[in-house]
């Protein structure tokens, strides 16, 4: 993935223009509009830091937590897609759930919405698969949070001029380009894991073939990372 894909798959992500409505409804009890506005500033302040820190310390925090790779990316994988999901099937709570009620500090508007767990899982793979191009990972987050500022920033207006049909539109339709983002990006995990599963599907009840070294041996070439594999049978798996 080059950095303009980073940049455009972490703008899909964060969803400013289905995020608009969110925004408006969260700060509708807020009447001075130069308060909304330092608000607004504030929770995107704050959303930056957040993804500046998983960038940069998320592949560390895995390391002490001991997750692997292929975890948190299909746990990204999957929240990604229950996101898009609901951008296309949107419930009547919203694609993030009930909000909490009051002028919001953090919650939920620099977390999730902006930053949420799949923009930071997103981020964390991207720091970890090629750590040698973090800053090019840094602009790509940069330029996806400032066309977000932009646009969260002109929220009002850009409801006004699109209206709520036409910003459900752009909503449904980023959803189904973040459908294909998902498959694109995630597609080599699940045939690795596709894979794993097989082995060790063949070597339960399979019962005419080779040792279960060779299982153990052609598991670990698909996923290299593995340190420890969970207790199988000593039947064998098929090439």
């Amino acid at each position: 993935m080059d950095m303009l894909s980073a940049g455009l798959t972490l703008l899909l992500i964060m969803d400013p223009l289905g995020n608009i409505p969110l925004f408006l409804t969260v700060l509708k009890t807020v009447d001075d509009e130069s308060r909304k506005r330092k608000i607004l500033i504030r929770e995107l302040c704050f959303a930056l830091l957040v993804l500046l820190i998983f960038l940069f310390v998320g592949q560390y925090l895995l390391q002490w937590l001991n997750l692997r790779q292929e975890a948190v990316s299909i746990a990204g994988g999957i929240v990604l897609f229950l996101i898009s999901l609901r951008m296309i099937f949107p419930t009547e709570k919203g694609i993030m759930g009930e909000m909490p009620a009051g002028e919001p500090f953090f919650v939920p508007l620099a977390v999730p919405l902006l930053a949420g767990p799949s923009t930071l899982a997103m981020l964390i793979l991207l720091a970890r698969s090629q750590p040698d191009r973090i800053f090019e990972w840094l602009i790509a987050v940069l330029g996806a949070w400032v066309v977000t500022s932009l646009i969260m920033l002109s929220s009002t207006k850009l409801h006004k001029l699109l209206g709520a049909r036409g910003l459900i539109a752009v909503e449904r339709l980023m959803g189904m380009v973040l459908v294909g983002v998902i498959v694109v990006l995630h597609s080599p995990v699940f045939q690795r894991c596709s894979l794993y599963c097989r082995n060790i599907f063949r070597s339960t009840f399979d019962l005419s073939s080779n040792s279960l070294h060779t299982c153990i041996h052609q598991t670990k070439c698909v996923f290299p990372h593995l340190v420890s594999l969970p207790s199988i049978p000593p039947q064998t798996c098929l090439h």
